[in-house]
């Protein structure tokens, strides 16, 4: 039975990785260990998250559903004030993947980001997961551990706990810890490794001393930069060589499928060439991500995959690559992508569909072809040849346009309805940087 380490950055653009052609810091190269995993496994270039913000696409990880199945997921993204809600958090009698998994023998934990509603009612343990270490909330700084109100946000299991040292290296660590554990005991794991960075506040390991300023303004609006930003995403990538070290170490490297992305688009310092827009967008800056995808016995070297995916379909995936064929009483909308891993060539028709309450936004992809809508204007793009989409072929093509528009309506038809009580959270106002 595989093992399945599930690792999610955090706010991380399209092309901040040297796989994606990154651009190499000052200090050298930022995701050597990541660039590493694609070099032996598989990258995909048109892989996508459910949502282009946090909360949402975490909804559709845990569960391999569409987010709009749930109404914590309306939430652009679940905020502090969400914190006493008994509604707003991920259903505790919901099937998930750890819940699904375990009753296939495997062993579970999260470590690092949860946001997917605050205990008592909600929490990673009522949710399936056998170890959790890590925040509650959607920010937190890396030092003091605390979210935007000033408190203490860092839980071992359903306990507050209080552990010195940056916020990465611990996730990282209790990672490792983890691995080595279930090396002893030989039970298959599900290690989901949810890391807070490269989100704000912009610290990296050696910036304790911004704890005391940013204390007041977790979102950081008066500072950053890019040299800090690539190091953040370096100190990331060295924790997931001590993963993979971890695995080899223990014998436990080439039954191991190894998953990275991130939850949505880059945000204020990020990289999303040659991609436009960015968190909390529709536009491919806010919602393609990397999917880099690593499993020694299984995928062969270096292979490189246009197969459109987004989130769920990688739940899909575990579950396929489980045994787990089919669940009484639950449906996934994810569509497993094994056999893209066993054969990168391979390509099959994958209309992807998302809805924004933000700006009332709309999107729908189906092979080449993109309809978005945003505010009161609609386009109609070919990314085949107009990624960055700048020229609208709405007119130009009436007909493709309105099937496409159709399509979406009536896929829209099939999920529940905005509640328009949701709250919309958008970190980085106008007056902070100028539009993108």
């Amino acid at each position: 039975m595989p093992n399945f380490i599930f690792i999610v950055a955090d706010d991380l653009g399209y092309a901040d990785l040297g796989c994606y052609g990154g651009r190499d810091a000052d200090f050298g190269k930022v995701s050597p260990n990541i660039d590493r995993l694609a070099e032996a496994g598989i990258k995909f270039t048109q892989g996508y998250s459910n949502s282009p913000v946090c909360s949402p696409t975490r909804f559709a990880l845990l569960s391999g559903r569409y987010q709009y199945h749930f109404r914590g997921a309306a939430e652009e993204p679940l905020g502090s004030k969400t914190r006493e809600s008994q509604t707003l958090g991920f259903p505790v009698d919901h099937p998930t993947l750890p819940s699904i998994l375990k009753g296939s023998g495997y062993k579970s934990a999260l470590m690092g980001k949860w946001h997917l509603g605050y205990p008592p009612t909600f929490g990673p343990l009522k949710s399936g997961y056998d170890e959790f270490f890590g925040p509650m909330a959607g920010g937190v700084d890396y030092f003091t551990h605390c979210d935007v109100n000033g408190r203490p946000d860092l839980f071992f299991e359903d306990r507050e706990k209080s552990e010195e040292g940056y916020l990465t290296d611990l996730i990282s660590k209790h990672s490792v810890d983890f691995i080595n554990r279930m090396s002893v005991t030989g039970d298959p794991f599900l290690l989901s490794v949810h890391y807070t960075a490269p989100h704000w506040p912009w610290e990296t390991r050696d910036d304790k001393r911004l704890s005391d300023d940013v204390k007041d303004n977790l979102f950081h609006l008066h500072g950053g930069d890019i040299n800090t930003y690539k190091r953040m995403i370096h100190h990331m990538d060295e924790g997931i060589g001590w993963i993979v070290d971890a695995l080899q170490k223990t014998g436990q490297y080439e039954n191991t499928l190894i998953i990275f992305t991130s939850d949505n688009g880059g945000e204020r310092f990020s990289d999303n060439w040659p991609l436009v827009g960015g968190k909390m967008d529709l536009t491919e800056g806010g919602i393609r991500v990397p999917w880099v995808v690593h499993w020694p016995s299984v995928i062969k070297p270096g292979s490189v995959s246009k197969q459109l995916c987004m989130s769920m379909d990688w739940t899909a995936t575990i579950l396929d690559a489980a045994g787990i064929k089919g669940i009484s009483d639950y449906s996934i909308d994810g569509i497993s992508l094994l056999p893209i891993l066993k054969d990168p060539i391979l390509v099959f028709n994958r209309p992807l569909f998302w809805r924004m309450s933000f700006r009332n936004q709309r999107a729908y992809r189906l092979g080449s072809w993109k309809y978005l809508k945003i505010d009161d204007d609609e386009y109609l793009f070919n990314l085949s040849v107009d990624e960055r989409e700048r020229a609208n072929l709405k007119d130009k093509d009436l007909i493709k346009f309105n099937s496409m528009k159709e399509a979406w309506i009536n896929w829209n038809k099939t999920i529940p309805q905005v509640d328009y009580s949701v709250n919309m959270s958008v970190g980085l106002p106008l007056s902070a940087m100028p539009q993108r």
